[in-house]
């Protein structure tokens, strides 16, 4: 099963519990890291670039679900768009 990843409109939610907020997520990322490396050996990640990255499984933390997870619209997404019925208008 291929999901994708939620976007500034979009969030995942699980259609067996309704779980909007927890979900343990397998990928695989290929990466680009610049290492800073102390004098005394210890290295700190500065900057990272990813290069691809694949989502392999998003599963619901609440109910166990793997295949159940799917992407809805963000409350408020696109609200910008339109006034409500009963604002008054410019």
């Amino acid at each position: 099963m291929t999901i994708a990843a939620p976007t500034a409109e979009t969030r995942w939610r699980c259609t067996l519990c309704g779980n909007l907020t927890r979900f343990d997520v397998t990928r695989s990322a290929r990466v680009v890291e610049y290492l800073h490396f102390d004098l005394g050996g210890e290295s700190k990640v500065e900057e990272t670039e990813v290069l691809s990255e694949t989502l392999e499984s998003v599963r619901c933390r609440w109910c166990n679900a793997v295949d159940q997870v799917e992407l809805v619209a963000r409350p408020g997404a696109g609200a910008d768009e339109q006034p409500a019925e009963d604002e008054p208008k410019a």
